[in-house]
């Protein structure tokens, strides 16, 4: 709730609102978003991610410390199978405080490093690199997460 409030007075209150309840918030269709959220990804996730968004390999297995490596943001992976407010609360967060139960990351949360329309470019350009069957997928995701 706290990050869909957020999130709806950066992309202009109400509006912002009744586009998540739609397909999403992210603004992945403004090419000067995508741009932003590129150049920040560059800098804050590909050493991790990939600069393909292809993750790092083996990423559904533990290593040896027990954590899962990075995952791919491209079609192969995960993250056009979470809505756009689990991702986004996730990059803030961290996914250990978001999982809870001990859970281990080595990805922390991006809230004192990134603003929150920073984090909406970064997956505004994931989400932009998606072919269009995924994209469709993912705000279907959105839509059936809304009404719950």
């Amino acid at each position: 709730m706290r990050a869909m409030m957020t999130v709806a007075m950066i992309f202009g209150g109400a509006g912002a609102a009744a586009a998540s309840e739609d397909a999403g918030f992210l603004p992945w269709q403004d090419p000067a978003a995508v741009a932003q959220g590129q150049a920040i990804y560059t800098d804050h996730c590909a050493a991790c991610h990939g600069d393909r968004l292809q993750g790092q390999p083996d990423w559904q297995s533990r290593d040896d410390d027990g954590y899962l490596p990075a995952p791919p943001h491209d079609p192969s992976g995960h993250t056009w199978h979470h809505p756009d407010r689990q991702l986004f609360e996730i990059t803030k967060y961290g996914i250990e405080a978001m999982v809870g139960n001990g859970y281990r990351s080595r990805m922390g949360g991006y809230a004192d490093i990134l603003s929150d329309t920073e984090i909406a470019a970064v997956l505004a350009y994931i989400k932009s690199t998606w072919p269009s069957r995924v994209i469709e997928v993912h705000d279907r995701i959105n839509r059936d997460s809304a009404q719950n």
